[in-house]
């Protein structure tokens, strides 16, 4: 009975033979025996969306433990920065850096807000009135911040330069186009059209079951 046993039993393989086995399959032809190499690129991306909906289910909740409340930016600070995140992977516009600032919300003269405006040309929106710049020269964001910043200090210290204030260059604002507005019809108006439509809807219905039907 013992010898019986022990020639039934299984045997535990060693890790050298699987390795040989797994080196042996990449090697071997394909015998119609496995998915494709697209069909394994659809589990992977199965395996990743799944892993990533684990991630939100199980592990994303815990950041509301260092939730903060918003702290709106007061009057001493004008500037802000966007920055674009990827998750990680890797893409040419992760360094991208933008700046925004409104003109009105400097310590300016009017006169020295009028040239700033006039300085910074198509980068201003004047539907807004924003000021938008964005760098992206450098490989690192901490870079193209201070790139961001030092120009916004320069454009300062010009717009208060009082040699030349500008005062006889117009305001040049042909680059901006305004997006045209959706005219917003009165709500009765809107009733009304849909009464309509419904009772022709009706009226085309009993008109169609009042037909007589042929026989075929």
């Amino acid at each position: 009975m013992a010898d019986a046993a022990d020639s039934g039993a299984v045997k535990p393989r060693r890790a050298q033979e699987y390795e040989y086995e797994e080196e042996e399959d990449e090697d071997r032809p394909w015998k119609f025996d496995d998915i494709s190499s697209m069909a394994h690129s659809e589990l992977e991306r199965h395996r990743e969306a799944r892993h990533y909906a684990r991630v939100a289910a199980y592990e994303m909740p815990r950041l509301a433990q260092l939730a903060k409340p918003f702290v709106p930016p007061t009057k001493s600070q004008p500037l802000r920065f966007r920055y674009t995140t990827y998750m990680g992977e890797q893409h040419p516009a992760q360094s991208k850096v933008v700046l925004e600032f409104a003109p009105l919300d400097l310590p300016l003269e009017p006169i020295q807000r009028s040239k700033l405006i006039k300085l910074v040309g198509p980068r201003y929106n004047p539907d807004k009135k924003i000021v938008k710049m964005s760098s992206e020269m450098f490989p690192n964001p901490a870079q193209n911040k201070r790139y961001l910043s030092d120009i916004f200090d320069r454009l300062l210290i010009e717009a208060r330069d009082s040699t030349d204030t500008y005062e006889d260059v117009p305001f040049d604002f042909r680059h901006h186009k305004a997006k045209p507005m959706k005219p917003k019809l009165p709500k009765e108006w809107v009733e009304i059209a849909r009464k309509k439509a419904n009772e022709r809807e009706l009226k085309a219905n009993a008109d169609q079951a009042q037909q007589p039907q042929t026989l075929m």
